[in-house]
């Protein structure tokens, strides 16, 4: 049996996310993949990118830290490799490039821009499909700060992809107008109007918060009725009535608001009445990324 040491960095748009993994291998088996340890460092870089265009001096001194925590926690792990990816906040910061050079020279940590292409792209290994053995057709949607990839998936293979920017932080700064939701209800409804039992399926924090506390059994569904209910029940709450009541992270309490506003749209749009949350996202596509690319 082999054991190999995996880290996967997600710097999105409201929280920097470091996954370690242990791939198991025995010989003429599958790998099995096993998450050993998330941590989770709510920066929101998205506040400063959308609205300023730029990552505040506070703010990446912040990065900078986070990146030497995870260096030493990757070194206490004995990590074999690592990827670090960073999505839309960065991608659309005007000195996202000076960021970059700054992490990778205090930590020795390389940093990679990604587009929404690529993203999708990397999720795709996380073998989202796949893993669900309930239906075959799905409008899959991986909700996040600053962007909205969605994919539909017919047959069980990903036959058309979309990046939107739709993201829960960018809503709650007041930042996508109607334009860009006619365009998603218009992309959603092209593509799935051919497409017989079609259902959801949900990746990002937000969903998968969700998903734990309405105490949902791993496998089962979410129905649109239940989702429904509960974010009428989460919108009549203050801020402050969030957290307590739930149990939410400060940077939960206000963007889980506009994530599940993103999810109920799209099961208007596709007529869904279920979603199904795999409670997987960005880094466990780049675990599998990177063991496939140094286990060729």
């Amino acid at each position: 049996m082999k054991v190999k040491k995996l880290a996967a960095i997600d710097i999105g748009s409201n929280a920097i996310r470091m996954l370690i993994a242990n791939v198991v291998q025995t010989e003429g088996e599958h790998p099995i993949f096993m998450k050993s340890e998330m941590v989770r460092v709510p920066i929101r870089l998205g506040q400063d990118s959308f609205t300023v265009g730029e990552i505040s001096n506070k703010n990446t001194k912040r990065v900078v830290r986070a990146m030497k925590a995870f260096k030493l926690l990757m070194k206490i792990n004995k990590v074999n490799n690592y990827m670090a990816c960073a999505t839309s906040a960065l991608r659309e910061s005007n000195n996202a490039v000076e960021l970059v050079k700054k992490v990778k020279k205090k930590t020795g940590i390389k940093i990679e821009i990604i587009d929404g292409k690529k993203e999708a792209e990397i999720i795709s290994y996380s073998n989202v499909i796949s893993d669900q053995g309930h239906n075959s057709n799905y409008l899959y949607i991986d909700v996040g700060g600053g962007s909205t990839e969605f994919s539909i998936i017919k047959n069980r293979k990903r036959i058309s992809s979309k990046s939107f920017k739709t993201g829960t932080v960018r809503m709650i700064n007041g930042m996508v107008n109607d334009e860009v939701w006619v365009k998603i209800e218009d992309w959603i409804k092209k593509n799935t109007e051919e497409i017989d039992k079609i259902q959801l399926l949900g990746t990002g924090g937000n969903i998968n918060k969700v998903f734990k506390l309405l105490d949902t059994k791993e496998g089962n569904p979410i129905t649109y009725i239940k989702l429904n209910s509960f974010y009428n029940d989460l919108k009549v709450l203050s801020y402050e009535e969030r957290i307590l009541k739930y149990n939410l992270n400060l940077d939960r309490a206000d963007v889980i608001i506009p994530a599940l506003e993103i999810y109920l749209k799209a099961f208007n749009w596709s007529g869904a009445n279920k979603i199904f949350v795999p409670k997987i996202g960005l880094s466990d596509g780049m675990i599998k990324m990177m063991y496939k690319k140094y286990n060729a």
